[in-house]
């Protein structure tokens, strides 16, 4: 049977139980991969090699080798190797190092099938494995440039020895948290500890590989001084090229910046009400944390699927309502249910019931959510005010930044929506979600009277006039709550779509435009002859009429005392 018909069977080979552990427990989450055997030493994987019971299609190598009891007779990738292909010609080997070893150049010399960087994304890895099941080479591209690197560049001395060490339990303790995240019984706060800490430590691998100078030296096990062969873009196929998906933790940076965010004061800053609004702090913000978890959990898949930038436009839709059933799923509980009139009612069947609605009135008007993950998967670059800026420039960062806030707290309304429309004014959901202020029927009432004018206005009103104006309106976060910006996008082909009276208020907004310079103009001109007809005639007509009359008075005054004297 071809392998892309079937599980890909792997043989695990790696000395450190630690990373054997969790290396197996995430490859087995992939439904084509299987780790069907693992090794601690080269003694106990010859023997299940040399097991025809077992099915084996690829041999995963973790460097450094541990040959305890070893039946080979050299210290060397290259005899295992040797020894494999004696037995099994078409078996590939995939090593897994962290690019300091010194039989790294004898195994490319050799055909080894490729090369993984230790630390490296486990999409990364699956990539490879697929790829080299294929029949295909893969060797990661930090190791082929170190390998084309001249063999007489010397090591880093003791900045080396740091670096080792650092990445080496840096690398041991991910492994630790990707186990403990394996786990099913895993409560919320825990696993958001171990995101965060393991967000950290990525951080930290990043900045380990940036600082400190790795090792160069990587002579040639056979003694000759000749230098390797020319590398063959034909023969390998890098990881990571340009247009595949990107690395996770280029997109680290982002997620933190919102995180840190989440810390502040979450008040609505803005006019408009919101249906998380009626939510306590700690809830609104366990609500957000949460939206980001499965969002990137969503990241993973696509990179795992090896989706396309153009197949995303077609799961649009789909992409946000997995999201938002998944994230209502985990908030509400998936087993919790509510004892209404004697009868008990699950939350999360009678909520997803209303994916409709939720799809119509709130994901479908998430501002530009493929641009955001065209961003994240594949670096692409993004459109601001007209000007293209490149993935990684603090200006895109910040639009992707405002974009997944926006996208997480459009998410979590899309979460809420339905509970206020079934189950608002149930005392359980009151004590467990909602801010004390809002606890009374009449408060909850009044909330959900404002939400729904709010609809009616955002889609009569507030949305053809954003349509018109070409502009998006978007929802962030500050130090001091939530607060909504305006950014231009042009939006032609939904102003062509528009009809009924969202078309009529751009039409009213049109001739607005049309008549009001024209009759500000008229008003401003009528203006100026009515004051200067005021001041100028009849302004002036009367004070000569009182200087007359004040002349005449004063006559008259004097004629008086001459008379009198």
């Amino acid at each position: 049977m071809p392998v892309a018909d079937r599980s890909i069977h792997i043989l695990a080979i790696e000395a450190d139980p630690v990373m054997q552990s969790g290396l197996v427990t995430c490859l087995n989450r992939f439904d084509d991969l299987c780790v069907s055997a693992e090794a601690e030493n080269i003694a106990s994987a010859w023997q299940i090699l040399t097991d025809r019971s077992i099915d084996i299609d690829l041999i995963l190598l973790g460097l450094p080798l541990d040959l305890t009891t070893a039946k080979l007779s050299e210290s060397s990738v290259l005899t295992f190797w040797q020894q494999v292909k004696s037995i099994e010609p078409n078996l590939p080997l995939l090593l897994l190092a962290s690019g300091q070893e010194r039989e790294l150049m004898a195994a490319f010399q050799a055909g080894i099938s490729g090369c993984c960087v230790r630390g490296s994304s486990i999409l990364d890895l699956v990539n490879a494995i697929r790829q080299i099941a294929a029949g295909k080479s893969v060797w990661a591209p930090e190791i082929l440039q170190q390998l084309t690197l001249p063999t007489s560049t010397k090591s880093g001395g003791l900045a080396y020895k740091m670096r080792s060490s650092g990445l080496h339990q840096i690398e041991t303790a991910l492994a630790e948290i990707d186990l403990q995240l394996s786990e099913e019984r895993l409560s919320t706060l825990d696993r958001l500890v171990l995101t965060g800490r393991r967000r950290e430590l990525n951080t930290a691998r990043w900045l380990v590989k940036r600082l400190l100078p790795a090792n160069n030296s990587f002579p040639v096990t056979t003694g000759t001084s000749t230098p390797p062969a020319p590398i063959s873009s034909s023969q390998l196929v890098a990881i990571g090229n340009r247009g595949e998906i990107a690395p996770q933790g280029k997109q680290i940076g982002i997620f933190d910046r919102i995180a840190t965010k989440l810390q502040s004061r979450l008040d609505n800053l803005t006019p408009t009400p919101l249906e998380i609004d009626i939510l306590r702090q700690d809830k609104k913000r366990e609500l957000f944390y949460l939206i980001l978890r499965q969002f990137e959990g969503l990241l993973d898949e696509l990179r795992f699927s090896q989706v396309t930038i153009e197949q995303l436009p077609a799961k649009q839709s789909e992409l946000l309502q997995d999201l938002w059933a998944s994230v209502t799923t985990d908030f509400f509980g998936r087993y919790q249910t509510l004892s209404i009139d004697d009868r008990q009612i699950e939350i999360v069947p009678t909520i997803l019931q209303d994916t409709n609605i939720v799809r119509s009135e709130i994901l479908a008007k998430i501002p530009q959510p493929i641009e955001l993950l065209n961003y994240l998967l594949f670096q692409q670059p993004l459109t601001i005010d007209n000007a293209i800026c490149q993935a990684g420039t603090p200006a895109a960062a910040d639009r992707a930044c405002s974009l997944l806030e926006n996208l997480t707290i459009c998410m979590a309304n899309a979460v809420m929506q339905p509970l206020l429309n079934r189950f608002a004014d149930l005392e359980s959901m009151k004590t467990g979600f909602y801010d004390r202020r809002l606890l009374s029927s009449r408060e909850i009432e009044r909330f959900r009277n404002d939400l729904s004018w709010r609809y009616r206005i955002d889609r009569y009103i507030g949305e053809p006039q954003a349509i018109f104006e070409s502009r998006y309106r978007l929802f962030t976060f500050t130090n001091y709550g939530i607060n909504q910006i305006s950014i231009y996008a042009p939006r032609p082909q939904e102003l062509a779509e528009l009809g009924g009276i969202p078309l009529v208020v751009t039409l009213a907004l049109e001739t607005r435009d049309a008549i009001v310079p024209r009759l500000r103009s008229a008003t401003t001109f009528i203006g100026s002859g009515i004051v200067y007809l005021l001041t100028e005639i009849i302004g002036r007509g009367i004070g000569l009429i009182g200087r007359g009359v004040i002349k005449g008075v004063g006559n008259i005054w004097q004629e008086n005392n001459r008379i009198r004297k």
